[in-house]
């Protein structure tokens, strides 16, 4: 996901990694072992990345789990905020989406999105919702959600995969994604009518990008739901 000048927001999750490595500094995340991120600070192998990806999402997730005090669990949430996202990206980017990594990388990416583009989801979630049967439910939003309640549902769907169901987590961001998807196909259509009416070719093309955004964030929803199987089967590491 990234941000961008339509009204209706932004490209999807899987493309995280280039769309929010903003320029910054490239600090470690305080809740991370100095231990696992020192691999880092002067270029890891890939093997050796791949460890540590795998490692600092498992900690991290252990450390949350073990715990009830809510400030840790704060830091935690705001991870991106707080430290920037270049370490975040550098450590879990690249994994594989039914890994563990992967699917933090991606949960971390959604809230921020989320969070980013709130009004502009806001309206998406009102047209998807119509078509998009159970998701919505699964969800858990509103039928009209405000921007604030975008907001947080993705603080609520973060903070549930580490001290809640860590499946059910997926599955509610799954189902947003689906839903999201469905009121970008649904905008699409509308535009893609208005063009043949005015022959608007702008009007094509940012149809186009929506259909292309919507296709993308299918995918982070079966790669979400994918993860909540492997989670239950006790094979997401």
């Amino acid at each position: 996901m990234s941000t961008s000048s339509s009204p209706f927001g932004s490209s999807s999750v899987r493309a995280a990694g280039s769309g929010f490595a903003a320029s910054g500094r490239f600090t470690r995340p305080a809740q991370l072992d100095q231990a696992l991120v020192d691999h880092i600070a002067g270029g890891a192998d890939p093997q050796k990345l791949s460890e540590v990806s795998h490692a600092t999402a498992a900690s991290l997730l252990d450390r949350v789990h073990h715990t009830q005090d809510p400030q840790v669990v704060h830091r935690v949430l705001t991870l991106v905020e707080h430290e920037g996202v270049d370490l975040v990206a550098e450590l879990w980017s690249e994994a594989d989406p039914e890994s563990l990594p992967g699917v933090l990388w991606r949960l971390y990416m959604l809230r921020t999105w989320m969070h980013r583009n709130r009004e502009s989801i806001s309206r998406l979630w009102r047209v998807g919702e119509p078509v998009a049967g159970a998701s919505s439910a699964i969800a858990g939003v509103d039928q009209a959600p405000t921007a604030d309640d975008i907001a947080r549902t993705a603080d609520s769907i973060l903070s549930g995969a580490f001290v809640g169901d860590f499946a059910v987590a997926l599955e509610r961001a799954s189902a947003f994604c689906s839903v999201i998807s469905a009121g970008l196909l649904a905008e699409a259509r509308r535009r893609q009518e208005r063009a043949a009416e005015v022959g608007e070719p702008t009007v094509a093309g940012a149809s186009r990008h929506f259909v292309k955004t919507a296709k993308s964030l299918h995918g982070t929803a079966t790669d979400f739901r994918k993860g909540a199987t492997l989670w239950r089967e006790g094979r997401l590491e």
